[in-house]
């Protein structure tokens, strides 16, 4: 199995500053992005080609990269593992640059994996094994993953070991526009401001070239959603991304 990490160590910061949102003060953060796989529409036994769908080939930043930029900007990350457990070489290629694009500054571990892509529920021992060596190694402030109800069966079983190795953190789980239709109502909402909405979705088409031909990938979708979630928060700046959060501790 082939596997690759990289490691860019971030400048210096004062373990005392601070910085602040809306009003209230971040602590710095340390976090895990976890994501299903980067599979770039490979054909799977059964499928006739006829359907483009947002899948196994979806990029975990459609999801928050538009909170990792906010948080990044903000002081707010002292360190983040970015793990995407399938994908081809290309598409592993794109994760990492897009990953290194994302967290310049930032103290970071870029985590690539081949499992098998939409296999995920059959290979739950390997999956389960790879996630508790993250978890002995790593102790994250919040992990971002999959939905629950994601009905990509990949990205469903991610979500699931998420929080079967994590019981004691903060999971955030992102949202992923696609074909099966599986949009739900989030809890958990980060406004976001045009700035960072236009970083966003220009970061998706300058670092996924393998998924700007596809009918889906196209910046009203991106942005209608920012928008959407903005509406339903009655964001400040009209825009938001939105996570579900099916358990919090407030200390």
């Amino acid at each position: 199995m082939e596997q690759h990490e990289h490691r860019d160590p971030a400048e210096e910061r004062d373990d005392h500053e601070r910085q602040s949102v809306a009003g209230e003060a971040v602590e710095d953060v340390s976090g895990v992005a976890v994501q299903g796989d980067e599979s770039a529409g490979c054909e799977r036994p059964g499928d006739d080609g006829g359907d483009e769908r947002t899948g196994g080939e979806v990029p975990l930043e459609i999801g928050c990269a538009g909170t990792l930029l906010r948080l990044v900007e903000q002081g707010a990350v002292s360190e983040l593992w970015w793990v995407v457990l399938s994908g081809t070489a290309e598409r592993a290629a794109e994760a990492q640059a897009s990953a290194e694009a994302l967290l310049e500054g930032v103290e970071h571990r870029i985590m690539l994996r081949q499992f098998a892509d939409g296999f995920f529920p059959y290979d739950g021992r390997e999956l389960k094994e790879f996630f508790e060596h993250l978890k002995r190694d790593f102790k994250p402030d919040v992990v971002f993953t999959h939905q629950r109800r994601d009905l990509h069966q990949d990205h469903r079983t991610t979500c699931e070991i998420t929080w079967n190795t994590w019981r004691d953190h903060l999971i955030l789980e992102y949202e992923i526009p696609k074909y099966d239709g599986d949009m739900g109502a989030p809890n958990l909402f980060v406004p976001l401001d045009d700035r960072l909405c236009d970083r966003k979705v220009s970061h998706l088409f300058e670092q996924f070239h393998s998924q700007v031909v596809k009918p889906w990938f196209k910046e009203d979708l991106f942005s209608g959603l920012l928008r959407l979630r903005g509406m339903e928060c009655q964001s400040p700046t009209s825009f938001a991304e939105a996570f579900y959060c099916r358990k919090a501790v407030l200390a």
